[in-house]
C-alpha cells in the first residue's frame, strides 16, 4: 500500500541536536526519552522512506520566534524539498505575531520556493487559533488556494503552552469564517477527541491527524470514527522524529480500518489535499 506521512521531520544530526536544544521542547524531550533517537543521514532517511513504502514526507515548519526567541526552521524545510523534491513535500512555518511581513511571507514561500501550505502552532504562539492575528493569514492562503496545517495538543512541559490555546472549537469557527479554506488539525485536538472529530464531521474545509496519540486514551474514538464517518477526512502521519515512523505505522496496521478507509487515510486524503496528479 502507497503511503504518504503528513508530519515527517528527517532525524538528521541537525534536526535533532535542534529540536534538544530548542526553548521550547528541551523538557519535553528530556520527559519522552528524546535523546535515544538515532541520527541518520538525509541520503539514508530517503531509502527508508522507499522501503517502508512512503512516497512523500510533508515537512512542517515552525516559527515561534516572537515567543520563544528561536529562529524558525524554515530554511531547513527549503533544503530537504530542494534535496528530495520528489520525495518531500514542505509546510512553511508562520509567526502571526510578524503581522504583514508574515503575510508577504506567505506569498514568497508558495511562489517563489513552491510550498504547498503553511503551518502554524497556536500554542506556541500563545493564542488560539481563532484570534484575530491568525485571520490575514488565513485570508491570504485562501487567495493563494493553499492549505494551513494547525499544531494542536501541546506536548508536555513546554513553557507558556495552555491547553486552552490547542482546542478544537476554535478551529471550527476559522472553518466557518473560511469556508473555503482546508484546515488541517494535527495530533488529533487530544485530548478534545470528541470535540476533534465533530469538528471534522460538521465542516468539509476540516481535516485531521492523530499523530503521537494512536496508543492514546480513547484513541478508539478516532478509529470508530475513520470507519463510520470522517474516514474522508483523516491523515496518517507519524511526527516522526519524536514518534519513530516503524511504531506510527504498526499502530495503524493494528487499527480494526476497513479496506477502503485504510487506502484513503494511509495515501489518497493526503494526495488529494496536496492536489498531486
Amino acid at each position: 500500500m502507497k503511503i504518504i506521512d503528513f508530519r515527517f521531520r528527517p532525524n538528521t544530526p541537525e534536526i535533532l541536536d535542534g529540536i534538544k536544544k530548542s526553548s521550547m521542547f528541551k523538557a519535553a524531550c528530556k520527559a519522552i526519552g528524546f535523546d535515544a533517537r538515532k541520527p541518520q543521514a538525509l541520503e539514508d532517511i530517503v531509502k527508508n522512506l522507499d522501503e517502508l513504502g512512503v512516497e512523500t514526507g510533508v515537512i512542517t515548519g515552525r516559527d515561534c520566534e516572537t515567543t520563544y526567541g528561536s529562529p524558525s526552521n524554515n530554511p531547513s524545510v527549503l533544503s530537504f524539498c530542494r534535496a528530495f523534491p520528489g520525495k518531500f513535500a514542505g509546510f512553511w512555518g508562520i509567526d502571526p505575531h510578524k503581522k504583514m511581513a508574515a503575510v508577504r511571507e506567505i506569498v514568497h514561500a508558495v511562489t517563489e520556493y513552491g510550498m504547498k501550505g503553511i503551518a502554524v502552532d497556536p500554542y506556541l504562539a500563545h493564542i488560539p487559533a481563532s484570534e484575530a492575528r491568525f485571520y490575514p493569514l488565513y485570508a491570504k492562503c485562501c487567495e493563494l488556494d493553499v492549505p494551513v496545517f494547525i499544531t494542536m495538543a501541546p506536548p508536555p512541559q513546554v513553557p507558556g503552552a495552555i491547553l486552552e490555546y490547542a482546542d478544537p472549537r476554535d478551529v471550527d469557527k476559522v472553518a466557518r469564517d473560511f469556508p473555503e479554506l482546508t484546515l488541517i488539525m494535527s495530533h488529533g485536538g487530544y485530548p478534545f477527541v470528541s470535540e476533534a472529530v465533530h469538528v471534522c464531521q460538521r465542516n468539509a474545509n476540516v481535516y485531521m491527524d492523530i499523530s503521537e496519540y494512536e496508543r492514546a486514551p480513547m484513541a478508539e474514538v478516532y478509529v470508530q470514527a475513520m470507519n463510520d464517518s470522517i474516514g474522508d477526512k483523516v491523515l496518517f502521519a507519524s511526527a516522526h522524529p519524536f514518534v519513530e515512523l516503524t511504531d506510527a505505522l504498526a499502530a495503524y496496521a493494528a487499527f480494526p480500518l476497513g479496506e477502503e478507509v485504510r487506502r484513503k487515510v494511509m495515501y489518497e486524503n493526503a494526495r488529494r489535499i496536496l492536489k498531486m496528479a
